[in-house]
């Protein structure tokens, strides 16, 4: 019976949306840079074993000085908001207002501990602000990054942040390592101001680009997961908010080769890493956005191998862990977490 209930309340929740596009399914060859042959599923797979033989060069991001911090407004500053940062992306797109990073910065009274946060996918410009501010005042400062694609990233031709996500096979790739390079420069930059101990939080499609990020960054010491996957294609496949994005991809691509294509950017091809960073699981156990049985297996294998890990099970949904009470239980967990591990 209390599944029923918050099923029916996820998928009113998912209803709200009414600016999902069905788009073509597309190879995405273009994306893959210098010569190509049209688009072919195979030229797709070799760029794909390659990226795999070598994934920290494909997510390696070269250092910048060009880091730009603008004073946040009175009233933003009494409500804890320093400023926002912005510098460019690793990656260039063909969309400029994208290639520019945007943000927000919220320093805790303490110099020493410090948090990237990771938003979720079609996140607008006020997501996890709360969440930041709160991260801020126990102690943690938090810079709040938008994602590619999103909020002031998004071109006018967007209404949604369809390009990190889509039925194109190499742009999804390809702008969600855009979204590695671009948190790996987060991180650099706290560094710089002399952080000691760095961490990352991310949400839904945040918390798997969270994870990619801590795999390949050094400095990152422990990561907060919120709503977990093994697979990115799974998800994809499978969820109730990419239903759209399936569509696109119905007829022209089956579930185990797009999991295989999608390898570079799901988690599961990284847990031999995973021992590096402290880390907590969190996922919900209602969920139809990440399927449970998928975060489960996630679990399970983190358990399996022994890895250093905290686990939280939410009572509610994906949507309605937004909501009151739960969205104060998700954050006491990331929170406490986070103050322990830094």
């Amino acid at each position: 019976m209390i599944s029923r209930f918050f099923h029916a309340w996820e998928r009113r929740l998912a209803d709200v949306s009414k600016d999902r596009l069905v788009r073509p399914f597309e190879w995405g060859t273009d994306w893959i840079g210098g010569p190509t042959t049209g688009e072919s599923p195979q030229e797709v797979a070799r760029w794909v074993d390659d990226v795999m033989r070598d994934t920290d060069a494909f997510f390696s991001c070269p250092p910048t000085d060009d880091y730009a911090l603008t004073p946040a407004s009175p009233d933003l500053q009494v409500k804890g908001e320093a400023g926002t940062l912005r510098f460019p992306s690793a990656l260039v797109t063909p969309h400029p207002q994208n290639n520019i990073v945007t943000a927000r910065w919220f320093p805790a009274r303490e110099r020493r501990r410090a948090v990237v946060v990771l938003p979720q996918w079609n996140s607008d410009a006020g997501g996890h602000l709360g969440l930041a501010r709160l991260l801020a005042r126990f102690g943690v400062s938090a810079l709040r990054l938008s994602l590619p694609y999103h909020d002031v990233r998004m071109p006018p031709e967007l209404t949604r942040a369809d390009f990190i996500v889509s039925s194109n096979i190499v742009r999804t790739l390809q702008v969600c390592r855009q979204a590695v390079l671009d948190a790996r420069r987060a991180v650099a930059w706290l560094h710089q101001q002399g952080f000691e101990r760095i961490g990352i939080l991310g949400t839904s499609l945040g918390s798997c680009l969270s994870m990619l990020t801590s795999a390949h960054e050094p400095l990152i010491k422990a990561q907060a997961l919120n709503h977990v996957s093994p697979f990115f294609a799974d998800v994809v496949w499978r969820g109730l908010s990419t239903r759209h994005v399936r569509e696109g991809l119905d007829g022209h691509i089956d579930l185990e080769t797009l999991r295989h294509l999608w390898r570079p950017i799901s988690p599961w091809s990284y847990l031999d890493r995973a021992g590096r960073t402290s880390t907590l699981l969190v996922y919900a156990k209602y969920d139809l956005t990440f399927p449970v049985d998928l975060s489960e297996k996630l679990v399970n294998e983190w358990v399996r191998r022994d890895l250093p890990v905290e686990v939280a099970a939410m009572p509610c949904g994906h949507y309605s862990i937004g909501s009151t009470p739960f969205k104060f239980l998700d954050a006491y967990v990331l929170i406490t977490f986070l103050r322990k591990a830094l």
